[in-house]
């Protein structure tokens, strides 16, 4: 049975593309990539250099005595700002003595309101592109917004970079023999010597961020994005390596971190490769393993694709295919077990694991599980109410569990999405040990309950694709046009974008014969890993994707709403 294909859309200019898996992809051709995506070059980053001079006072309006102010951009000056300002109370003696400003010079001076409101009007410090620049951030920006607050002005909360930092990061202590500002001005050769007045500091200040991004550029610092941690903690030879995302496309993709001996280390997938792989290369990469592996690594290799699923989806074959070291998700995904009914045509039916499932019991199955022991927990579980083996009967017995066997029927129902013939008992066997005070034995079943439910929950969400021959799905994408896959029996066969502005139908029709031919698997994670099935089933479902082509009854997908989903509270407990 087809649906309606979608709509297409009336605006942007993107080519589409068609891929079976297995094929290299290649990039989208004409998609404009968003500025967060290629990341924002330094020269195109509007730079707002402030400096202050305050009454030495607490933090606040009736701080503020001038404020002195350039935007910078392209290393050019644009224009400057400068005020003087009346704090509305005295200026101590050792206050003027050290910038020169009396009492007498603020006396006429606009309000700090005025002046304040003229800053930030004057400033644009709201555009996402425009950096907030301070020498000894902390007290400039300090003031600035404790002064908004005190009257009531929205305080944007631009970005904020301290050159203080910059410097200490740009020019350890064995080339300079202090950070302050006086210091680096000479060191930097700026041609203003700071002497405490605003605009003249805040002059210094832009010469020294020129030079401190240029001794930072080698090592990587070269966007805006790289701001952000530009002062971190991270080795030189480190930050440095930023450059091998340069050529990286901007579009999404998989990339491969590899060894001088070409050795695949860790594999990951991204919406943008070049702001992703260059990522790694800052204080924000955490992971130990990882940081050795940056260490290690010579090159990034790519594959660009034309969606991020499709991305994701060659992220885990080729993890399971490399077996890279440095990845921790599983890279064994056969070995996963599911929770099923062996036997079930003899005259002792009983509960087990298995690796090997038959597609065909698939709709007659829990998991898989992430963990043998996982899935151990979740057939006690089961078994202590189906009882198709007898054990702890005495135990089992003082807490009201049944005694009498369940039929294979009931069995079967609890494995194919009645989960709550065995979550209802379960609960109730545990709030009865807690109100015995058996609380230990209560968190035991509640574990093996929450172990029994999480493979439930998976496997709800795989079914539905696990036996459906042939779907194609859409989804509208931000910059228009459509974004196809193609799914047979759980597997990624296909993804396409289709032109904004242009009818998706006919590429539909090219997806639907150029897609993977996929015959109907004899086993469970015979064509596709249950990770795989399980991103595909998360795309379908979220919002805004439409189901454009079913084969078969397209009553058959569906996903329930309820069942094991509905034991929220047990299923994001701890313990």
């Amino acid at each position: 049975m087809s649906t309606a294909a979608p709509p297409h859309s009336p605006t942007g200019d993107s080519a589409g593309t068609s891929l079976a898996p297995g094929r290299a992809a290649a990039p989208t051709a004409g998609i404009q990539a968003s500025l967060e995506e290629m990341g924002t070059p330094l020269s195109q980053v509007t730079f707002v250099v402030v400096d202050l001079e305050t009454t030495g006072g607490v933090p606040g309006a009736r701080a503020l005595t001038e404020i002195g102010a350039l935007t910078v951009r392209g290393g050019q000056v644009q224009a400057d700002f400068s005020t003087l300002v009346n704090p509305g109370t005295a200026i101590p003696a050792q206050i003027t003595m050290l910038t020169g400003i009396t009492n007498a010079m603020v006396a006429t001076a606009p309000s700090p309101r005025y002046c304040l409101e003229a800053f930030l009007s004057w400033a644009r410090l709201e555009d996402p592109d425009t950096v907030l620049v301070a020498h000894n951030a902390r007290f400039d920006v300090g003031h600035l917004r404790a002064a908004a607050k005190e009257l009531d002005l929205t305080w944007p909360e631009p970005r904020v970079l301290d050159t203080l930092a910059l410097a200490r990061k740009a020019w350890p202590r064995t080339q300079v023999p202090n950070h302050r500002l006086s210091t680096l001005a000479a060191f930097v050769g700026s041609s203003t010597r700071p002497e405490h007045r605003a605009l003249g500091d805040a002059r210094a200040t832009v010469d020294v961020l020129h030079a401190a991004l240029e001794a930072l550029a080698p090592l990587g610092v070269t966007h805006l994005e790289d701001l952000a941690t530009a002062t971190d903690a991270v080795p030189p030879a480190r930050r440095a390596k930023s450059r091998l995302a340069d050529d990286l496309p901007t579009g999404p993709g998989v990339y491969q971190f590899c060894s001088a001996a070409g050795q695949v280390l860790y594999i990951g997938s991204a919406t943008s490769l070049r702001r992703r792989v260059r990522s790694y290369f800052t204080a924000a990469e955490k992971r130990r393993k990882v940081a050795q592996m940056l260490d290690t690594a010579v090159a990034v290799r790519h594959i660009p694709t034309p969606t991020l699923i499709e991305a994701r989806v060659r992220e885990l074959r080729l993890i399971a295919e490399l077996d890279p070291p440095v990845n921790r998700r599983s890279r064994s995904p056969g070995r996963q077990p599911w929770l099923h009914l062996a036997g079930a045509h003899t005259d002792e039916p009983r509960l087990a694991l298995t690796t090997v499932l038959p597609a065909a019991e698939a709709a007659c199955a829990l998991g898989p599980f992430f963990s043998r022991a996982s899935g151990n927990e979740a057939m006690r579980a089961a078994e202590s109410v189906l009882r198709l083996r007898h054990w702890d009967e005495a135990g089992l017995r003082a807490v009201g569990a049944q005694d009498r066997p369940a039929s294979p029927e009931q069995a079967r129902a609890a494995l194919s999405g009645q989960i709550d013939l065995v979550a209802v008992p379960l609960l109730e066997r545990i709030a009865a040990l807690s109100a015995n005070q058996r609380y230990e034995e209560a968190g035991l079943w509640t574990r093996r309950l929450r172990a029994l439910l999480h493979g439930a929950l998976r496997a709800e969400r795989l079914r539905p694709l696990l036996a459906c021959p042939h779907l194609i799905a859409a989804k509208r994408r931000e910059a228009g046009g459509w974004e196809l896959v193609v799914v047979r029996w759980g597997m990624l066969a296909g993804t396409a974008v289709s032109p904004p502005g242009a009818d998706p139908r006919p590429m539909v029709e090219t997806l639907r014969a150029s897609a993977r031919v996929v015959d109907r698997p004899v086993r469970v994670g015979q064509s596709a890993s249950a990770e795989e099935t399980s991103l595909l089933a998360d795309w379908v479902l979220e919002a805004g994707t439409r189901l454009v082509e079913v084969e078969g009854d397209p009553a058959a997908l569906t996903w329930p709403l309820g069942s094991a989903a509905r034991h929220r509270r047990v299923l994001q407990a701890e313990g």
